[in-house]
């Protein structure tokens, strides 16, 4: 595969511009209750990022941004390519210790955030732009601001991932590499002007790049659906039909429940593209549209390879990740990076337009994971980025994903590195050593499992542990169970033999003590979960995943739930809060909104399948 030189410029964004000037009342974002058409996405992008530049923002600054999935964060996005720097997407549903963290640790310049959300995260030395307050100070910059003249090796993003050194790390991901992704998808899809794609990521996810940029290019129209449309099968395909949306991104765990269901002949999406972790599933027959498999780490631009699902029939085998993208190549080879021989298993290492710049402020960790091409044959590809991952090439020239080489994991869509994770309970008062493992087959039933060395005489409980790891850690990382030992097992070299480690049951540290049902509704709701998760009582402090609940169970739960309770609650609602007093309560201020919709709902995490 040729790899694509710098380009001189940064296209994108002078094609949005073009849109705003051929037609400017063409939608551009749409979110419930609110739209905005080319001309006021580029204006308004125009006028922040002129004040963007008054603040210091040019080449290789870079700016973090803490707002949801809204239009305000996608005008926040492109007000800063439009500046010339780069953005540091950051989830609010994170623990702010975390985002503190990312922030401090990227050396970001401007946090770009509103007034509900400063209190999330410690700003340092940041220099802070509130959108919402200081709207009208925005207003009165410039809006025919021309771009800053970029280069394809200048930023345009870091994304920050789960780290093994047990701390997160920011992927740098260049304008040109990013252009390369936008091109390829253009060309792959035939994104036309009349298209209309879903917007489902959250912020911190770097699908979200690629579900905007490639549209906004294309002159199409992105859609950002509501929280509870996002998260829950049944929800997402009826948002999905009566936006008419024609081409949409959606994590595995639920592309697999969307193509096993129902849909009218006369549904307008052509495409669904789905990605994040392994596809078990194909397409049933007979489906009204393609369903694409995608595959490709943060740190080579969100796709290295993609290809077409089949529908399901007796012969068919797991589906494929695909093959690489245009001006990507993809090499399976031993650890010495020899190709090893065709149809064998090795390391999955990929190489060209698409691989970052490497890891924020990590030479180290860059050296290590971007590696010389020793493939290379004059095209610029330089560099290999060592995924980690192992592949093999089928006979037909699809590649064949296997698993990880390392401990790292995939849970509901994200990147897990279970190191970072023990590091994080290391740091506990008492816990002398730890070890994570992960728990169940299926995507539905996936967990987390730690175990841990405590000194003498300390006591400790499940539920003090996760108040300790919920300080650091988003909701995705925290273990299901906790188990003591005296001691952990390791290898004859010294590594944690986890295939040694014994099953936790009986042995895990006490959760909270029982405590009845209180009120009607958790009273009621515990008469649901019990014959569902076949369980003899379910007290207020239980959580719905360790009673053996996973999201296959919680679907069918939201059902009941809306059948019982006249509400509709997402999936996510059951993962920000498992027990029966946290669902209890989301259903009781469910109520309340359909009773006084003016009553005023908290802001609350987010930890849904799509960052």
């Amino acid at each position: 595969m040729l790899c694509r030189p710098s380009s001189p410029g940064f296209t994108l964004i002078g094609r949005i511009a073009e849109h705003a000037a051929a037609v400017p009342k063409a939608i551009a974002v749409a979110a419930p209750g609110e739209l905005l058409t080319y001309a006021e996405l580029d204006s308004r992008a125009s006028q922040l990022a002129e004040h963007l530049r008054t603040l210091g923002a040019r080449s290789d600054v870079l700016v973090a941004i803490l707002l949801e999935r809204s239009i305000a964060s996608v005008v926040s996005a492109l007000a800063v390519l439009k500046a010339g720097a780069a953005y540091l997407p950051l989830d609010p549903g994170l623990p702010p210790d975390r985002l503190s963290f990312m922030l401090k640790d990227s050396g970001a310049a401007i946090l770009i955030t509103r007034d509900g959300l400063c209190g999330r995260i410690a700003a340092g030395t940041c220099q802070v732009v509130k959108v919402d307050s200081e709207r009208e100070r925005i207003a009165n910059c410039s809006a025919s601001a021309v771009e800053t003249e970029t280069d394809g090796n200048d930023l345009a993003y870091v994304i920050y991932t789960s780290g093994s050194t047990g701390q997160p790390k920011g992927v740098e991901i260049t304008r040109g590499s990013l252009q390369n992704l936008v091109d390829w998808h253009l060309g792959s899809f035939a994104v036309a002007p009349a298209d209309r794609a879903g917007l489902l990521a959250s912020i911190g996810f770097d699908a979200a790049v690629w579900e905007l940029w490639p549209y906004l290019a294309a002159g199409a129209s992105v859609h950002i659906p509501s929280e509870a449309d996002r998260s829950q099968v049944a929800a997402l395909r009826r948002w999905l039909i009566s936006q008419s949306i024609t081409i949409s991104f959606v994590a595995t765990p639920l592309a697999e429940f969307l193509v096993q269901a129902e849909w009218p002949a006369s549904t307008p999406l052509r495409v669904l593209l789905t990605g994040a972790d392994t596809l078990h599933r194909r397409p049933r027959p007979g489906l009204p549209f393609t369903l694409v498999n995608n595959y490709g780490p943060t740190e080579c631009t969100v796709v290295a390879t993609s290809g077409v699902v089949a529908p399901s029939d007796v012969n068919s085998k797991q589906p494929s990740i695909g093959r690489a993208i245009d001006n990507a190549e993809i090499h399976i080879v031993d650890e010495e990076l020899h190709p090893v021989a065709p149809g064998m298993p090795g390391e999955l290492v990929i190489g060209g337009a698409g691989v970052a710049r490497g890891y924020r402020n990590r030479p180290e960790l860059t050296a290590e994971r971007f590696v010389p091409n020793p493939f290379a044959s004059g095209n610029g590809c330089t560099r290999l980025y060592r995924t980690g991952d192992r592949a093999r090439f089928r006979p037909d020239g699809e590649i064949e994903f296997l698993g990880r080489l390392d401990d790292q994991i995939k849970i509901r869509g994200y990147r897990v590195e279970l190191a970072e994770i023990s590091n994080a309970l290391n740091l506990f008062d008492g816990v002398q050593a730890s070890a994570v493992t992960v728990t169940g087959e299926n995507q539905e039933e996936k967990g987390l499992l730690a175990y841990m060395v405590v000194r003498p005489g300390t006591e400790i409980t499940s539920a003090k542990l996760r108040q300790h790891l919920r300080k650091s850690l988003p909701e995705y990382m925290i273990p299901s169970a906790f188990v003591p030992m005296e001691s952990l097992p390791v290898t004859s070299n010294g590594k944690i033999d986890r295939g040694a480690l014994p099953k936790p049951n009986g042995i895990a540290l006490p959760e909270d003590e029982y405590v009845a049902p209180r009120g009607l509704v958790e009273e009621r709701l515990a008469e649901l979960i019990a014959p569902l998760l076949r369980v003899d009582r379910v007290g207020s402090n239980d959580n719905f995943f360790l009673l053996g609940g996973h999201s296959l169970l919680g679907t069918q739960l939201l059902t009941r739930i809306s059948d019982v309770f006249g509400v509709d609650l997402s999936l996510l609602t059951i993962f920000d809060h498992p027990t029966l007093a946290g669902i209890s309560a989301e259903i009781e201020k469910l109520i309340l909104t359909k009773i006084d919709p003016n009553i005023p709902q908290p802001f609350s995490q987010s930890a849904g399948d799509y960052r």
